[in-house]
């Protein structure tokens, strides 16, 4: 099975993450931000993967340290799962619908880490949860799985509804480019390498 786990301790955040890509989309998540436990929760719903989450983070300053930190954690174990990621469909996208939101999540797992990230100035806040903090785990995530993603939220009014469409799309995109696809042999890229 494709797993891993790591523990990040620092002087802002406290860490316990395990992945298993090849799961059935359990989470046990407690990051003490109870927006953002239930943004990872639909990230591992949507993704099919397991994902277990323990964050003790000073949330008390504000929740970037937690959510930043939590992306770090997770791409890393991602990338650490997917090994030399022989086998693996390597692109993923997804457009997501919520209500009246439509955001769009592209994914190739190139080892070439690239966040474009793209939305309407004023996109809305969702209720104590900064859209800018999206963002910022996006980031943390491709930087450290060392993905190529582009995310645009391509209209919405409500910040819940944006927020949870752009999780719900990065797990399906990732669910996609994670697949192994029985016809692929080796590693799928011309240089044999990713």
């Amino acid at each position: 099975m494709r797993t891993a786990s790591q523990n990040r301790d620092t002087a802002e955040t406290k860490i316990q993450l395990s992945v298993n890509i090849d799961g059935s989309g359990t989470a046990d998540i407690d990051t003490g931000i109870p927006f953002f436990d239930h943004m990872l929760t639909l990230l591992t719903r949507h993704s099919l993967m397991d994902l277990t989450v323990k964050v003790d983070g000073d949330v008390e300053v504000d929740f970037h340290h937690t959510v930043e930190d939590t992306g770090i954690v997770l791409g890393e174990c991602l990338r650490e799962a997917l090994g030399n990621k022989k086998g693996i469909t390597r692109y993923g996208s997804a457009y997501l619908p919520m209500d009246e939101t439509l955001s769009r999540v592209v994914i190739d797992l190139s080892n070439r880490p690239h966040l474009e990230f793209r939305f309407p100035e004023n996109t809305p806040d969702a209720q104590n949860f900064q859209f800018t903090l999206v963002e910022e785990f996006f980031r943390a995530v491709t930087s450290n799985l060392r993905a190529n993603i582009h995310a645009e939220l391509l209209y919405g009014r409500d910040g819940h509804h944006i927020a949870e469409s752009l999780f719900k799309g990065l797990a399906r995109a990732l669910k996609q480019a994670c697949e192994i696809d029985p016809r692929v042999t080796g590693i799928p890229s011309t240089k044999e390498v990713l």
